[in-house]
């Protein structure tokens, strides 16, 4: 996630809905936002009166989050899950595929060991991934067309070009650039990687980690997930 085009090139979406659907029928009322990012989404959970606790490692992102309307009204805090605090929140959350940034299984269990802890008793759990079946990185691939942007502070035209890596076991490898559109001058070079887990692996994980109810969703429907889903969206209570 690169924060001076993020929100540009991410906007309000189906699966933005969904979770505010979703956080309605939880009776949330202490959030933590896990891997907020620039506090797209969140700010709407402050919105909706949530008391919001937002975390992310990335300094800048957490910055320009600060900047947003409703923002005063959140806990921004730089860090990871180990910063959750203790049987604090009704609900923990994950947007925008933050689940497949976590490379190993050592991590991820980490990162649930740590959801876990931090959630009230009933409380929930929610995140979402990608179904490795769907090979969604068979059409990135095919794309290679530069997005626009503007610059956020000079207001200049940007691009960003994305090269690849490809799949390399379970583990997508892909760059993003962003250039000055008229120099081609680079300002940032981002290195992602990606862990396609499968539903099946998901929930072996999640019962290892305690959660005692896990319900998945597919495609940002009240629907359970099958293996034809593209997206997987989890709600696991504790």
């Amino acid at each position: 996630m690169i924060p001076i085009v993020y929100d540009q090139l991410n906007r309000w979406g189906k699966d933005d809905d969904f979770f505010l659907s979703l956080l309605q029928k939880s009776n949330t009322k202490q959030l933590a936002d896990l891997g907020c990012g620039t506090g797209r989404l969140t700010v709407h959970f402050a919105k909706q009166g949530y008391a919001v606790t937002a975390i992310d490692p990335n300094k800048e992102a957490i910055e320009a989050a600060r900047n947003k309307e409703h923002a005063g009204h959140i806990n921004w805090v730089v860090g990871d899950s180990a910063d959750l605090k203790t049987d604090a929140y009704d609900t923990v959350i994950m947007t925008a595929n933050v689940a497949q940034v976590f490379l190993t299984d050592d991590i991820w269990q980490q990162v649930l060991a740590d959801a876990y802890r931090a959630l009230k008793d009933g409380g929930h759990f929610i995140f979402d991934t990608r179904n490795p079946l769907a090979k969604a990185w068979v059409a990135w691939m095919q794309d290679d067309t530069p997005d626009a942007a503007v610059h956020p502070e000079n207001g200049d035209a940007l691009e960003i070009w994305t090269t690849y890596d490809g799949l390399e076991g379970d583990i997508f490898t892909f760059y993003e650039t962003v250039t000055y559109a008229q120099t081609g001058e680079v300002i940032v070079r981002e290195k992602i990687q990606l862990k396609f887990r499968t539903l099946e692996a998901l929930r072996e994980s999640l019962k290892k980690a305690g959660f005692s109810e896990v319900q998945a969703y597919g495609d940002w429907e009240f629907q359970e997930a099958t293996a034809q889903s593209k997206s997987f969206i989890f709600d696991c209570v504790k």
